[in-house]
């Protein structure tokens, strides 16, 4: 089946690279979809170790213009998103690291139960002005809850749930085993629960938001640092 935990399709493959090689040549329309199709996965990740909507777009800005001039060195070996994610972490972790010295994502404890999953629905566009302030008093909660986690839980909580990656793509982008994953948001989702079930109840919604004007200003931001486009 395509775009399953056992990898893309090999016309999905051939796609992306396709994508990869006008990207090399600086084709603003590639750059554009590379980044808009990956700007929010990042923008959780960053924001997952980092806990800051500026420096996680900061992460973002600045994994882009990595990754776009260092194209050539990409062999293929993983997904263009993995490799992406991979360099968001590393520049995440490292502006960690930076405040916290020995910071590292492991040698946390491990739960023993399955792991069940909080769905994320993305939320409605109603026009209820109560509805709208109502859905941004639970984002507030869930999105503070999420950050309250330990690291090595909230980046499991956000690859997993947040972006929908399978067990297996979780485990490589970590670099931890499979099983990890599962005791990990396990333990992540108990947390949750126990954080905000108490206020809000069961209701849940889309948290950290990366889209719009938001995801266009950076997306202008880094064609301008690679003197792309107008």
């Amino acid at each position: 089946m395509p775009g399953t935990a056992a990898g893309p399709s090999a016309g999905a493959r051939t796609m992306e690279a396709a994508l990869i090689d006008r990207a090399r040549r600086r084709d603003e329309t590639a750059l554009r979809e590379i980044m808009q199709a990956n700007n929010r996965r990042l923008y959780r990740l960053a924001r997952g170790i980092l806990r800051s909507d500026s420096e996680a777009e900061d992460v973002v800005q600045e994994t882009y213009v990595r990754a776009f001039t260092r194209l050539d060195g990409f062999l293929g070996e993983s997904a263009l998103s993995t490799w992406l994610s991979r360099i968001a972490i590393n520049e995440a972790l490292g502006r960690l690291r930076s405040r916290k010295p020995q910071v590292e994502l492991e040698s946390v404890p491990e739960a023993t139960l399955e792991a069940e999953i909080i769905q994320f629905p993305l939320s409605s566009a109603a026009a209820d002005p109560e509805k709208s302030m109502a859905q941004r008093e639970i984002q507030r909660v869930v999105e503070h809850a999420v950050d309250e986690l330990p690291e090595a839980y909230r980046m499991v909580f956000t690859a997993r749930v947040m972006e929908g990656m399978s067990m297996e793509e979780t485990a490589e982008l970590l670099g931890i085993k499979p099983e990890t994953v599962k005791t990990r948001l396990h333990r992540a989702r108990t947390l949750l629960r126990e954080n905000v079930e108490k206020k809000i109840g069961p209701v849940i919604m889309d948290a950290f938001p990366f889209a719009g004007r938001r995801c266009e200003r950076l997306t202008a931001a880094v064609l301008r640092r690679l003197g792309v486009g107008a």
